[in-house]
């Protein structure tokens, strides 16, 4: 939770009613320390820009808020730098109420929602109109040229503050464009299962079947997998892969190893992998992801683990690297479930390209950090500071490129790091 939200928010009152219900105590430590300058990361520009509408309050002269609805294509709300975004402001009911409350109290609260996958974000900010006649660059950045509303303004918020809210009591809701792809997502694995009846793949001892798939980036795609009877299926620790078969298109059957991704459910049974397409690569994933179908059946072996988990309470630092959360991401999950402390550091090229980065967001807020080398900021993880900070008993783990395991490696050799607690599996 970010100072500046909380020196904004927590006034005296409110302050005084977290010490009647017994919350005052968590929220305090927000509020220790100089206010910071407030930054949109690439996680919460990216979401700015998948937005189709907002909620914006601003004050009124008689001190009451006015609320309203704003509304247009996705990314008609723009972030024009990490500190600041904007939007067009198309014409109306012509009442003008938000733009007369801007001319006498320039702070307005925003609140952005994605209900599919319940998340909301809130900002503050303070907000100037800019028209044609004197901000005509300004106004013309703000605009959408395949959008044909008529503009008669823009608005320029400057972001004092915001804050991720959890997703407790969100209904999810779907649009018009959700409901047509999740139709036509329905359709295909229709299609699949009617047309999908070659043998399974492989020799191995565990008889499965596909029955979900889930794009989660352009190139990762996740399977979800079933025994083919219907039982139960081997269970297994975080940090465990299962070997797979795979079809490549000269009729040769090969095979790979990928992490389970998520921790064991008691309540359901199945294993979930997420494969990366490398197009550059020797071309499993590329076959995989071509070949592998809704009710695709194929005998996998019983999933090992030369990545495992520690079973004590000993804090876990965890670090990851683009497809290398796969286990993490298990791990993180198992850790969690059984209460014990750990923090999570995701490094990629940009949020649109990270397996299950909204999922951790989501889910572990204020125990993940994510790092974007691509974007308008991009920021670097600095592993000889995370090391150096990390508790004297935690284990540390890393999976992901050659390089970063490299790093993690040498960097806790030399600040006199015990080998045993540094854990990794690579993903080249």
């Amino acid at each position: 939770m970010a100072r500046a939200f909380a020196k904004i928010s927590f006034t005296p009152d409110v302050q005084a009613v977290q010490t009647e219900m017994g919350s005052r105590r968590a929220y305090s430590a927000a509020e220790l320390g100089d206010t910071e300058i407030a930054v949109l990361s690439q996680f919460e520009q990216s979401f700015i820009a998948e937005r189709d509408s907002f909620y914006q309050a601003s004050v009124s002269q008689t001190g009451w808020p006015y609320v309203q609805h704003r509304g247009g294509p996705v990314g008609f709300l723009k972030v024009l730098d990490e500190q600041t975004i904007g939007y067009a402001d198309f014409s109306g009911n012509r009442q003008y109420i938000s733009v007369g409350n801007l001319r006498g109290d320039d702070r307005v609260s925003l609140l952005l929602m994605d209900y599919p996958s319940r998340r909301r974000l809130k900002i503050w900010g303070r907000a100037r109109v800019v028209n044609e006649r004197r901000e005509p660059d300004m106004l013309a950045k703000l605009e959408l040229a395949d959008f044909r509303a008529p503009v008669e303004r823009g608005v320029v918020i400057h972001v004092e503050a915001f804050d991720w809210n959890c997703p407790k009591y969100i209904t999810p809701r779907y649009n018009q464009r959700d409901v047509d792809s999740l139709l036509e997502h329905a359709r295909q694995q229709k299609t699949a299962e009617v047309q999908h009846t070659q043998a399974a793949l492989g020799n191995g001892a565990l008889p499965l079947i596909i029955t979900g798939i889930r794009q989660l980036t352009p190139r990762i795609r996740a399977y979800e997998l079933r025994h083919v009877g219907g039982e139960r299926l081997p269970n297994y620790r975080a940090g465990a892969h299962l070997r797979v078969p795979i079809a490549l298109p000269d009729g040769r059957i090969t095979s790979r190893a990928y992490s389970l991704t998520h921790a064991v459910d008691e309540r359901d049974s199945y294993y979930q992998i997420a494969v990366l397409r490398q197009d550059d690569g020797e071309g499993g994933s590329s076959a995989l992801q071509q070949g592998w179908q809704i009710g695709t059946r194929l005998n996998s072996d019983i999933p090992e683990n030369y990545f495992p988990l520690h079973d004590d309470n000993r804090p876990a630092l965890l670090i990851a690297g683009g497809i290398g959360i796969t286990p993490i991401n298990a791990m993180a999950e198992t850790l969690a479930a059984r209460g014990t402390d750990f923090q999570l550091h995701y490094t990629g090229r940009a949020p649109e390209d990270m397996a299950f980065i909204k999922d951790l967001q989501r889910q572990f807020p204020t125990q993940c950090q994510f790092y974007f080398s691509q974007g308008h900021t991009p920021t670097r993880l600095d592993i000889s500071a995370l090391l150096a900070n990390a508790a004297d008993n935690s284990v540390i783990y890393v999976c992901g490129p050659t390089r970063l395991i490299d790093s993690v490696r040498q960097t806790a050799h030399q600040l006199g790091i015990a080998e045993e607690r540094v854990q990794f599996e690579s993903f080249i």
